[in-house]
């Protein structure tokens, strides 16, 4: 009886030849309790926090759902019985009127001027005066600006008036000067609301970046100061770098604010003289209550929610960005 003769074994035999698969270690094995365990690990860590979970989605995401719903119909405030799906027709109108259009330059303007110019730095400004600035000093222009930020709006708004009427207190101070003066709810009403804007909140600002300020080691600056670097290009080139996040946040902050600005501007102009500080809030609030147009109302409030979502995924952006 004859046998095949056997293959010399070569180094090639080894590697033809499969061999077992490899075992993964015991240590390393998924069990099925271990997934049991996770899952167990996971809901236990969402129990303390399912109350929040559920406030955001009922007076959160539900309200939002509803008003694009609203956003695509035809509602409005006059006793109508049924409202019907109107799909962009909203959007549509929105786009094709002079008032939405020119209520949108001048919330650009409101909010360049008076939130990402203006509150902004004159903040950083305050913020590094006081660094430098005696005790007493710190306190009493704290004391002032923050003053002005908890006045409500409301009252805020009567203030400005008042110092910006025809009879008012800057008229008053120009006409001591032997300046000429003028209405300046009147002339430059989008200028006169900024200001008030600005003035009422920069004590934010100035909070945010003191806090930013105050987390600078000492010791970078003192060897700025021994190398000869100047205030401005300390400024420039270490802090502003050093506080790029407090920067962005406080960006984003004041930006989302400002673009709902609706009380400050109705008590001290209502959108006037015609429609030249008419805001998108504004607009928002005649065509709502006053033309009784609730689905094209709505249709615009979404349109602002976009620009400041937009606002949002910039500075978020920014805020990503490591120094």
């Amino acid at each position: 009886m004859t046998t095949a003769p056997r293959q010399a074994a070569g180094p090639d035999a080894t590697k033809s030849a499969p061999g077992p698969a490899p075992q993964q270690p015991a240590h390393q094995r998924q069990h099925p309790r271990d997934d049991h365990r996770t899952l167990r690990r996971v809901l236990t860590q969402l129990l303390p926090l399912s109350p929040a979970l559920v406030l955001l989605l009922l007076f959160l995401a539900v309200p939002i759902g509803y008003c694009a719903y609203i956003a695509f119909t035809d509602l409005q405030l006059t006793g109508q019985a049924h409202s019907s799906f109107v799909g962009f027709e909203n959007f549509r109108t929105a786009f094709k009127d002079t008032e939405f259009l020119n209520a949108v330059w001048l919330t650009l303007v409101f909010t360049v001027l008076s939130s990402l110019v203006g509150q902004n730095t004159l903040g950083l400004a305050l913020a590094t005066l006081m660094q430098r600035a005696s005790k007493p000093v710190r306190t009493l222009t704290g004391a002032i600006v923050i003053t002005a930020w908890v006045l409500p709006e409301v009252v805020a708004g009567f203030l400005l008036y008042a110092f910006f009427r025809r009879e008012g207190t800057l008229n008053a101070i120009l006409d001591r000067l032997h300046l000429p003066s003028q209405n300046w709810l009147f002339t430059l009403p989008i200028l006169a609301v900024s200001f008030a804007n600005v003035w009422r909140g920069t004590a934010f600002s100035m909070l945010v970046y003191s806090a930013a300020l105050d987390e600078i080691p000492k010791e970078i600056t003192e060897a700025a100061e021994v190398d000869g670097a100047g205030g401005w290009r300390r400024m420039w080139h270490i802090t502003l770098p050093m506080i790029r996040r407090s920067i962005g946040t406080n960006l984003m902050l004041n930006t989302l604010q400002t673009l709902s600005v609706f009380g400050l501007i109705w008590v001290m102009t209502r959108g006037g003289p015609g429609d030249k500080s008419q805001t998108l809030p504004l607009y928002m609030y005649e065509q709502a209550f006053q033309n009784s147009m609730i689905g094209y109302a709505t249709a615009v409030a979404l349109l602002l929610l976009l620009v400041g979502s937009l606002f949002s995924v910039i500075y978020m952006r920014l805020l990503r960005t490591e120094v």
